[in-house]
Formats: C-alpha cells, structure tokens, sequence
C-alpha cells in the first residue's frame, strides 16, 4: 500500500499488533521521508490508546470494508467476530458453521502459507509467542484472535485460558515443523531466532531437546 494513502477516519488495522483493535486515524501530516513522501499518523486504538505512527515504517491494514478485494478474501482468517456478523452467507458463509473454539485455536495464515517463505513463516510463528496466558496478555490474545475489541464480553477467563492452552498446543506443534525445515536453512533460525520474544526462545529449546 502507498504510503500516502490513509485519510482522517480511516479505520485500520496494526497487523504486527492486532490485540490493539481497529483505529481510527484522527489526523495525518503530509511530510518527506529519505527523499519519499511519507505519512505520520494520528490513530486511536480501542486497546492501547491513541499512537503516532509512520505510514511508512508501520504495517497497517485499512479495515473501511471487511473484504479489501479477493485476495484478502483468499488470505485472510476469518475472525469470530466476523463470522458472527456474516452468519447469512457471503465469503464467510462456510466459516460461519465453525464452533468459536475453531476460531479461537485456528494459527494466523502467515504462518502456515506454504507459499510464503520459511523465514516469513517462523518470523509470523516466533512473533505469536508474545501472548502469554497471563493477565493482560491473555486478553490481548483474545482480541488478536476474536476481532472483538473486548473478549470477556462473551468468553469468561476460563474459557480464554482453555481456548488459549489449545491455540498454544497448535503453534508448538507447527513451530516443530518449522524447526524440521530450518535444518537445510539453518541460518534462518539463528537470524530470526535473535529477535524472538524469550518464550520463542524457550519453546525452540524446550522442542530441540525432545529430539
């Protein structure tokens, strides 16, 4: 996406950040960045408060309309709160059938594409690791993973911390696989290894050492 395509009272996604929730830009300023036109942005998010953030430096999705075009349509998981929404039909008219536990445990696309490189499929996988099934973090999964700015709305703790240990079960067995491709590219674990979240780091030591 063009870095001077936000407008004031676009909605849009940080999806580095997904737990933040859907913002809303509230304003932007034109300016030139290493000789390019750039965009600072002003953006209130649900969960974290307002941010200002580089067009170009950050990864933001516009969220006007559910589906962009066909190719979000292809990539994208569905969120349980969309699925919720679009329970009469649409592209989601299949997903709608999925039990909210489906939703919940399901990976992020980017890290199962096998169309995707290795070394973008561990940096998604690693990167998911930074959501812990402690306190706020906990939460913040949920929104990550539901679309729905506030989870304990509809799910108790106990319900989050059960869908959260299964949802975990999958990354580390996926991760596991990942691990099995790194061995005829290893220099991609060690790269994006180095900049892992610490419980990363500890899931790739705890599985190493099973094998």
């Amino acid at each position: 996406m063009s870095t001077t395509a936000f407008h004031n009272g676009d909605k849009v996604r940080h999806n580095a950040r997904p737990e933040w929730g859907i913002g809303s830009i509230l304003k932007v300023e034109m300016l030139t960045r290493e000789g390019k036109p750039d965009q600072r942005l002003w953006i209130r998010f649900p969960n974290i408060g307002t941010k200002t953030l580089l067009a170009s430096a950050a990864d933001l999705q516009i969220t006007n309309d559910i589906v962009e075009n066909v190719e979000n349509a292809i990539h994208a998981r569905p969120t349980l709160a969309q699925v919720e929404m679009k329970r009469e039909g649409g592209w989601l008219g299949k997903a709608s059938a999925d039990k909210p536990e489906t939703v919940m445990t399901a990976l992020t696309p980017q890290a199962t594409d096998p169309f995707l490189s290795l070394r973008k499929r561990l940096e998604v996988t690693l990167s998911q690791y930074r959501f812990e099934a402690t306190g706020a973090r906990l939460v913040d999964w949920a929104v990550a993973q539901s679309g729905i700015d506030d989870p304990l709305s509809r799910f108790n703790r106990q319900e989050l911390e059960q869908f959260h240990a299964k949802w975990r079960f999958e990354l580390d067995a996926h991760l596991g696989k990942l691990l099995l491709e790194c061995r005829r590219e290893p220099d991609v674990l060690a790269g994006e290894l180095s900049k892992a979240p610490p419980l990363a780091q500890r899931a790739v030591q705890k599985i190493r050492s099973l094998r």
